[in-house]
């Protein structure tokens, strides 16, 4: 049997685990948002500049994440989900209308050695912070956190998206690339959207 005192230490440190993730996503992407600003107006590139969006949604919702943790109760759950699951709606909306501007003016997203490392080492970072936070998450039963973890793991979709986007149209001179893998993350985010709003019995 588990001791009391056990059990509320084990709690305390997940709580710490979850702030310290929580806090190296903050950190990478408020530097994120600086270096993508940069490098997508350096290139010309709608997908680095979405991206760059998605940096900052991702710090809103680290931020919620955050102030969750700090607290108890349902009323607080409920209200942080919420926020993350309009901060996916957010970032499908900015996508669908980004993507869509891409494909019917014929954007062509130019080359950036910047934003290629950058969004290359993203998706590594937020693939292994996402698998990380729905662990955490879970363990703690701490639904917040888990849903959270699910933005990260699109935040490391997006960035795989907008690397080979931004790489086949240098290569092979598919210029569509870019923005059709960002339809596929529309999907992605409204499907958690949904999953936040009306989850299953």
């Amino acid at each position: 049997m588990i001791l009391q005192s056990d059990m509320s230490a084990h709690t305390r440190r997940l709580r710490r685990r979850g702030f310290a993730l929580e806090g190296v996503t903050l950190g990478w992407n408020v530097i994120g948002a600086a270096v993508l600003a940069f490098v997508s107006i350096a290139a010309g590139s709608v997908a680095l500049a979405g991206f760059g969006l998605d940096s900052l949604i991702e710090i809103g919702a680290s931020t919620v994440v955050m102030w969750e943790l700090s607290g108890t109760g349902e009323h607080r759950q409920r209200m942080a989900l919420k926020l993350i699951a309009g901060a996916f709606l957010v970032l499908a909306l900015y996508l669908l209308v980004q993507s869509g501007l891409a494909l019917a003016f014929g954007h062509h997203a130019l080359p950036s050695p910047g934003g290629i490392g950058w969004t290359a080492v993203t998706a590594l970072l937020m693939f292994s912070l996402a698998a990380g936070k729905s662990r955490t998450g879970r363990a703690l039963g701490n639904p917040v956190l888990v849903a959270e973890g699910r933005i990260t793991f699109i935040d490391g979709l997006l960035a795989t998206a907008v690397l080979a986007g931004v790489l086949l149209d240098d290569v092979a001179g598919w210029w569509w690339a870019d923005p059709l893998a960002g339809l596929v993350i529309v999907y992605y985010a409204v499907r958690e959207a949904v999953a936040i709003f009306r989850p299953s019995e």
